[in-house]
């Protein structure tokens, strides 16, 4: 014989109607109140997209200043630092582009050849004191009268001399003065000096005179011949007032043509010695100017 037990309260269908009533508001008429208002929640994904979107350094995509509104602090320093790291980005791609490599290189290229400058002028310095870029201005030792003499002559020097500052004279003749030399001995020592120089166009009588390779002078052809060699595309005789040369034109040089009584300007042509008579010869590093081609008299 089995028995069991069982205890368990039961609750008629009737009584949980009544419980639930109890609990439901009702209006003035007893009927109840059911709130027809629908309550939206957000889903898990939605949450877990929304903090996505929000963090999400690409989430601002409007400008303006107001930009920021709606965002939390923490966002909004996101958005700042992420701003200021696009800034520094362009900056850098910028630089790393070919305009900003040639703008270093350019800087570069200008301050080595500064350097190179001011290491040559030192070395010339150990010839020619006055080349030294360190070197005081030797016009400030002059007393009042000696400047004075030194600025005049200058100004005459500068009439004469093509390619040459009134000042670089000055320095000069102050420099000659200093050494020991009296005006007129300076003058004509300065003069000649500069008359000479690289680069300047010099008499042809002072051709066999100075101390390099090339040089430039101007003047009149004035006798043409017959080349020996096939070899030679011209050979003559240039002169001007202080003497005249032996000047010879390679075919190889590629120069132009010149005319017997034409006046021609020559740049960088070499010094050759020739029974002991010194000649110019025209290569292809050489410059012909014709100073007096297509004036108007012509």
């Amino acid at each position: 014989m089995s028995s069991k037990n069982v205890s368990s309260e039961v609750v008629s269908v009737d009584e949980q109607a009544f419980e639930k009533h109890d609990e439901a508001a009702v209006d003035e008429d007893g009927f109840e109140v059911v709130d027809e208002t629908p309550e939206f929640q957000a889903t898990v994904d939605m949450e877990v997209q929304a903090k996505v979107d929000s963090n999400h350094p690409d989430a601002r995509v409007e400008e303006g200043p107001d930009h920021m509104f709606g965002k939390t602090l923490e966002q909004e320093e996101r958005i700042k630092a992420r701003e200021a790291e696009l800034e520094r980005i362009s900056a850098q791609a910028e630089l790393g582009t070919q305009e900003g490599r040639e703008m270093r290189t350019r800087d570069i290229a200008v301050k080595r050849s500064a350097m190179r400058r001011t290491e040559f002028q030192k070395r010339r310095a150990s010839v020619d004191p006055m080349a030294d870029p360190e070197r005081d201005d030797p016009r400030v030792e002059l007393e009042q009268e000696q400047l004075a003499a030194v600025n005049e002559q200058s100004m005459r020097l500068a009439e004469k001399l093509d390619g040459w500052s009134r000042a670089a004279i000055s320095r000069r003749l102050a420099e000659a003065v200093i050494n020991g030399k009296d005006m007129m001995s300076a003058v004509v020592s300065v003069f000649e000096e500069l008359q000479t120089a690289p680069g300047q166009v010099i008499p042809i009588g002072k051709v066999e005179d100075v101390n390099r390779k090339e040089v430039s002078i101007e003047g009149t052809v004035t006798q043409l011949w017959d080349a020996d060699s096939s070899a030679i595309r011209q050979v003559g005789l240039i002169e001007d007032e202080s003497g005249r040369t032996k000047f010879t034109s390679w075919v190889a040089s590629d120069q132009p043509w010149m005319e017997e009584g034409e006046r021609v300007r020559i740049h960088g042509a070499a010094r050759n010695w020739y029974q002991g008579r010194v000649s110019v010869a025209l290569t292809g590093w050489s410059t012909v100017l014709f100073p007096e081609r297509g004036q108007w008299w012509e």
